[in-house]
């Protein structure tokens, strides 16, 4: 049996960004699934606070150099690359200097939300996407951690359906405990309209807050996992009244019951 291609995408790793909920279980997560003999590939943004010197990042040529237009502007895309100590794990990070320069990840010093998260978010997802063609590596199941990667369902079923290379991937969402109360900016509805994409696809986004973008991202999933104790009840209900595949919390041991949930995902 050929071993699983997972591709994690995820807001945030160790040892790379701060301890939390989710670099911790990306961290545990990959690895453990590595060592069962699958394939893996992670992603994560190259966000000004990751430390470049200290964590070897460096930067993959063959890959960079393609421009992602969003809103109308171009957008030059950069791959780097650092491989975790004492194992064969490679992290590969999506950067760009007008997104990805500045010294914190979605709030600036004075608690202020970016307003543009929503395009760097729209830039990450499809800057993975575009690697992994690149990369011509065709994943088993996408896995999802954190909002900022929410989009990426959305992509992958319309602007990329008809693209061999993923065409019997499976996706998995994690959802968090990290709702916040900003809205984004309020034409986010509008710059997600292209390369297959119709309003209708994101109506979903015509008031764009964080609970309306992950049910966004429900929409188009195959499973979806608990990944905090609670993630809010609306969200909850929402996910349980769909009748998905819904793996929920699990304090820890959690690599083996991913694994077991990958499989059925793949299998249906």
């Amino acid at each position: 049996m050929e071993p699983t291609r997972i591709l994690f995408v995820c807001t945030e790793m160790e040892p790379y960004l701060p301890a939390s909920r989710i670099a911790t279980i990306v961290r545990t997560l990959s690895q453990g699934i590595q060592d069962k003999g699958h394939e893996i590939r992670v992603f994560i943004p190259r966000y000004g606070n990751v430390n470049e010197r200290r964590n070897q990042l460096h930067e993959v040529i063959r890959l960079s150099g393609m421009n992602l237009i969003i809103d109308d502007a171009d957008h030059p895309l950069v791959i780097k690359v650092a491989s975790l100590p004492a194992t064969r794990m490679q992290v590969y990070f999506i950067d760009n200097d007008d997104y990805f320069q500045r010294k914190s990840t979605f709030f600036d010093e004075e608690e202020k939300f970016f307003d543009d998260n929503d395009e760097r978010s729209i830039f990450f997802v499809r800057g993975v996407l575009e690697t992994v063609k690149k990369l011509r590596w065709s994943p088993d199941v996408v896995h999802c951690h954190g909002w900022f990667t929410a989009l990426l369902p959305v992509f992958l079923r319309k602007s990329y359906k008809s693209d061999p290379l993923f065409s019997k991937t499976k996706i998995v969402l994690s959802l968090y405990n990290e709702a916040f109360p900003q809205l984004f900016n309020a034409r986010f509805k509008d710059k997600m309209v292209r390369d297959g994409i119709k309003q209708k696809d994101v109506e979903q986004l015509a008031h764009p807050s964080y609970e309306n973008l992950m049910k966004l991202a429900i929409q188009y999933v195959d499973g979806i996992i608990l990944g905090d104790r609670s993630v809010g009840k609306a969200l909850e209900n929402h996910v349980k009244a769909l009748n998905k595949p819904l793996l929920t919390h699990h304090a820890g041991g959690f690599v083996d019951t991913y694994d077991s949930f990958y499989n059925k995902i793949i299998a249906k």
